[in-house]
């Protein structure tokens, strides 16, 4: 395993991440539990989830994956050798059976957190993450921004950043970081930490071989600001793995839920099948392809991989052994020059 700093900390994360939205969905809690022993055993130490997890998202699953977790750290007794980031959901998604009022105030991120803590079985959380802005914004697949002349929301950056203070004075949270955030949000959120506030050391946003939009201008950000990516969707929802064209009839996110499409798109298809290629020509699975080409990026603090069954988890760490080569990103870029981000 390699690791890395989280910025502007001494904390030591591996550059593998394990993410955890399938555990109490489409993983039992057994399976949860040899995930999580396969990565420790590998070297990950890095494990990522969120009050709102299993996904898809329902009441009926909703904070299960925390759970998992947390009686894998009863179980374990491990909870020392983990870098623990869990976070809390925000408005305007439809899900109301978490709190009837999603808001970032005082009141639910303090409920939400002791939600979190009391689900994980632990004291503190060591990167407490906003899961996407309060305000209007182009995430989950909306392309483009587009104004909401009625939006109620209004500039509340330094009030939260107060209420995250409380908690790392408290001992509750060391670090705090962002998710599905745009160039303005992160910007505002760093502005106002110079008031003595604590500083967004991260941002967990999509980044893979279909979406590279992070690159327009939040990787500049990451590299004068020296704040991280935790690139997420880095197999496009396991599209980029190039088992939904070489058996259409595979079963994963995408066939179990036909409403995670965004990268099913004909583009999208078109260029899995020329990354495909790339990945024939220099003996490498596209799996492997994709993700070490999300690991060699500078801006990149660690990878947010998931699986749903050991032998996929076991495929997705051992990408931390694969280096691509100038020649390869050549190829990448030239696929990526004629499709650019097929899926937003």
């Amino acid at each position: 395993m390699k690791y890395t700093k989280l910025p502007n900390t001494e904390i030591e994360v591996s550059k593998i991440c394990l993410g955890t939205m399938t555990f109490g969905n489409q993983n039992s809690e057994a399976d949860a539990h040899n995930q999580l022993d396969l990565a420790l055993s590998e070297g990950v130490n890095f494990i990522d989830t969120a009050e709102m997890y299993a996904v898809p998202p329902s009441a009926a699953t909703q904070g299960k994956t925390e759970e998992y977790i947390g009686s894998w750290f009863a179980k374990s007794k491990k909870r020392n050798e983990v870098v623990l980031a869990t976070k809390i959901a925000g408005p305007n998604r439809g899900m109301g059976w978490i709190r009837d009022d999603l808001s970032f105030s005082k009141t639910n991120l303090t409920e939400a957190l002791n939600k979190s803590l009391q689900r994980l079985q632990t004291d503190y959380i060591d990167l407490y993450q906003l899961h996407w802005p309060e305000r209007n914004v182009n995430i989950f697949g909306q392309r483009g921004y587009k104004h909401d002349v009625s939006e109620q929301w209004k500039d509340n950056f330094e009030e939260v950043l107060a209420v995250l203070n409380g908690f790392v004075k408290q001992g509750k949270v060391r670090h705090v970081g962002l998710s599905n955030e745009t160039p303005y949000g992160t910007m505002k959120f760093l502005e106002a930490s110079k008031k003595g506030l604590p500083r967004m050391q991260t941002v967990q946003n999509p980044y893979n071989l279909l979406n590279r939009t992070y690159e327009g201008g939040m990787a500049e950000i990451s590299h004068r600001e020296n704040i991280g990516l935790l690139a997420y969707s880095p197999l496009a929802f396991g599209t980029l793995s190039g088992k939904y064209i070489t058996n259409p009839n595979s079963v994963g996110r995408v066939s179990l839920f036909p409403r995670y499409s965004r990268y099913s798109n004909n583009q999208a298809t078109k260029a899995i099948k020329q990354y495909m290629e790339i990945a024939n020509n220099y003996q490498l699975s596209l799996t492997h392809l994709a993700l070490a080409f999300v690991n060699q990026q500078p801006f990149v603090t660690s990878n947010i991989i998931g699986a749903t069954t050991i032998g996929q988890l076991q495929e997705n760490i051992e990408s931390i052994n694969v280096e691509l080569t100038s020649e390869i990103f050549e190829a990448i870029e030239a696929v990526h020059n004629k499709i650019p981000n097929p899926a937003p």
